[in-house]
């Protein structure tokens, strides 16, 4: 009977995978879908370069609102529920996009391109904030390398997702693109509401603001800030810096984007696996992580100071590593926001999911919408080099002040100890330490 329920277990295990790497895989290329013809299309219809970046980080913004409602209020509507009607909603606004080609140009096209990328966004974070409750429930001891795998999907979404779209705009024109993602998520809606198990859920009374005014969770959400406002900076600086300062064809700019994509893929199940096995590196993985993501965006330029000559080969190198980095703090950040949110007294559960679900994702959107907007100014007034370095401050903020955090929690803790212990018990109290770590 036990061997049963072990067999039973794993195969919703595998239905709960197979259901959120569909949901990663599906949303990223909906997602990466419109960069290499929408800013183009979006000029002919009257948008101006500022428009067509709003239109862009509104889908980041509405992201960050909607996760933190839907992460508050996620027992209530239920998780099963919530994942596939993100995934209708999302389908239906990937579709309707596609349509609006046919709509007159000027303040009609612009406003309802707005709206539909906003309802897009609604689907997207109902169904991401859902997903990664899912998970951690289905996986409660090693979420960190389930996280890390499925970060494969994310990655071949966001890889895949630029020259698919290129090639069906180039063949068949604005709307098949978007129709055709459209309906493979649409497809997917009734496959996941039979697949995905259904997860029973109990309110709890911890509430968000308890969660996200501990100091140590405010640095976590400053760590996915400054990672996702890295990591959107790129969208629109680098395939221009690329085309300009090494003359590459526009055709290659893909492939640069893909040293990125792959490092960041292919590392992450690898750094999720380290995360759940030795919870002790975590916090060596998010300092060290955010402090070389900060000197890879020093070297992306390079910065003017260093005087070094930027050369090709060396910018897909620092991209590698950028990949390997934002990984390195990006993974441990969720299992760690829940072992500090045990730490102080909040039920286990889905509600206390929830909520760090919803916190992780409308803190990447905030990212994802800073990164892009801030960086476009900063690229228009400084140029790249000195763009990509202030950007990178955002990543040594986080990467020192975790440092010091960690460094004086750990001096705090061991003073406490030493002074509640006689110093006859000192050695065994550390030994214990020693084990515990």
């Amino acid at each position: 009977a036990l061997g049963e329920e072990s067999r039973k277990l794993t195969r919703e295990q595998l239905f709960t995978v197979a259901a959120t790497a569909s949901i990663n895989f599906s949303s990223m290329i909906c997602y990466s879908i419109l960069g290499p013809f929408f800013p183009s299309e979006a000029e002919k219809k009257g948008a101006s370069n500022t428009v067509v970046g709003l239109i862009f980080g509104c889908f980041a913004l509405v992201n960050f609102l909607v996760a933190l409602i839907l992460g508050n209020y996620l027992t209530h509507i239920g998780a099963k529920f919530m994942f596939v009607a993100g995934m209708f909603v999302s389908g239906c606004g990937t579709i309707l996009f596609g349509m609006l080609d046919k709509v007159p140009s000027g303040p009609t096209f612009i406003g309802l391109c707005f709206l539909v990328r906003a309802v897009d966004a609604v689907g997207f974070a109902a169904a991401m904030t859902a997903s990664f409750s899912i998970l951690a429930k289905a996986f409660p001891n090693n979420i960190a390398t389930v996280l890390g795998s499925l970060e494969i999907f994310t990655g071949l979404g966001l890889v895949l997702g630029p020259p698919l779209g290129g090639f069906l705009y180039q063949s068949f024109g604005y709307e098949v693109p978007f129709v055709t993602l459209g309906c493979v998520v649409l497809v997917l809606v009734p496959v996941n509401m039979c697949i995905l198990p259904k997860y029973d859920s109990i309110p709890s009374k911890g509430s968000f603001w308890k969660l996200i005014l501990l100091p140590k969770v405010l640095l976590l959400c400053l760590t996915i800030f400054s990672l996702s406002a890295c990591l959107g900076f790129l969208d629109p600086t680098m395939s221009l810096f690329i085309l300009k300062k090494f003359k590459l064809p526009a055709g290659y700019v893909g492939l640069v984007f893909l040293g990125l994509a792959l490092s960041y893929s292919l590392s992450s199940p690898l750094l999720g696996l380290l995360s759940d096995k030795l919870p002790y590196l975590r916090k060596w993985l998010l300092v060290s992580g955010g402090l070389m993501t900060a000197l890879c965006f020093f070297m992306l330029g390079p910065a003017p100071v260093l005087h070094i000559e930027s050369q090709l080969w060396m910018f897909v190198l620092v991209l590698v590593l950028v990949g390997f980095s934002i990984g390195m703090s990006a993974i441990p950040v969720f299992p760690e926001i829940l072992h500090c949110a045990y730490e102080n007294g909040f039920e286990e559960g889905l509600s206390l999911l929830g909520l760090v679900s919803g916190l992780f994702s409308a803190m990447w959107s905030l990212g994802a919408f800073a990164g892009p907007t801030l960086g476009g100014f900063l690229n228009e007034k400084l140029g790249f080099e000195w763009a990509s370095a202030i950007q990178g401050g955002w990543a040594l903020l986080s990467g020192l002040a975790t440092g010091i955090f960690y460094i004086t929690e750990a001096t705090r803790r061991s003073s406490s100890s030493s002074l509640q212990n006689p110093p006859g018990n000192n050695e065994e109290r550390s030994h214990l330490m020693g084990s515990e770590t």
